[in-house]
């Protein structure tokens, strides 16, 4: 744990000068509350503060999963002022949750004098995937259909799910800001919370190796680029304001997804659920091989 928080100081240390000139928008490092807090609240506010009040420095984000439970903690450590990284967010629910968690937050802080200028925070959405689950139920009923139509329809929708759940909930993210009691806020220096797409590597070799950077580009948002993907955007990528295109076309993809018996919402539970476990044993690992490593020493 000492030497993730060392390593995260020091790149707090090299963005500070970003975090200072983009007036607090940019220059945030993250780290995460261990991830076996997911589903408590109060081990997941005493960890965030400790990890905060540790590493002293302004520019930190304490990544907290967007659980029932963690909507509830993100609200109360907005409250007290510390940024946060609501992640592992898959569907529009999980997203609204954190979101409204957020704006209440502020309120609170704001109510105890807070200065809302230095308060932020990013909603992580995980994109790609949603794509390699849902289009696996997809290949499933290919497989058993009998209907040509049917499985023409059903070959239409592979590669869809994830893009048009990234646009839905842009839209949601739009909505809930432009709303009275947020304007009020930023009205007195709140900022918005940023959408921010994880999970944006592609994994399915048919598609392009760019499609989770092109086509997710809006204002307001923040793409975390696996280095690969980032090399290859720059290579051949399109840039173009393409979050909010066809429009019209979300919802139809989304509930021809529902109409062919793929329940959207349970897909994303599952992945959170996960998404939860898979980070709980990726953090077991490291601690588990740094033990090994001082042993040796």
């Amino acid at each position: 744990n000492s030497l993730t928080i060392k390593d995260v100081t020091l790149a707090a240390d090299i963005l500070w000068r970003i975090y200072k000139e983009t007036e607090r928008k940019d220059g945030y490092v993250s780290i995460e509350v261990p991830p076996k807090y997911a589903y408590d609240i109060d081990q997941t506010i005493n960890e965030a503060q400790k990890l905060f009040m540790r590493i002293g420095r302004e520019n930190i984000m304490i990544k907290v999963p967007a659980t029932k439970e963690g909507a509830v903690a993100i609200e109360r450590l907005i409250s007290k002022g510390i940024n946060v990284n609501a992640t592992l967010i898959f569907s529009s629910s999980h997203y609204e949750n954190v979101a409204r968690a957020y704006i209440e937050g502020l309120e609170e802080f704001s109510r105890e004098g807070g200065d809302l200028k230095r308060v932020a925070s990013v909603a992580s959405l995980f994109v790609s995937r949603i794509d390699t689950l849902v289009d696996r139920e997809i290949s499933s009923l290919i497989e058993l259909g009998k209907n040509l139509e049917k499985k023409r329809d059903l070959e239409g929708l592979l590669g869809k799910a994830a893009i048009a759940n990234s646009q839905k909930v842009y839209q949601k993210f739009k909505q809930i800001f432009s709303q009275e009691n947020f304007k009020d806020l930023e009205r007195r220096g709140a900022r918005v919370q940023r959408p921010l797409w994880a999970s944006t590597s592609t994994k399915e070799p048919a598609y392009s190796d760019v499609k989770y950077v092109e086509e997710l580009i809006g204002p307001d948002t923040v793409n975390t680029i696996p280095q690969v993907t980032l090399d290859a955007f720059r290579d051949h990528g399109k840039p173009r304001l393409s979050l909010e295109e066809n429009l019209d076309v979300v919802e139809r993809v989304l509930s021809r997804i529902e109409r062919a018996g793929i329940n959207l919402d349970e897909v994303c539970e599952t992945l959170q659920r996960e998404g939860v476990d898979a980070f709980e044993k990726s953090f077991e690992n490291l601690l588990g091989t740094l033990r090994q490593k001082m042993k040796k020493e």
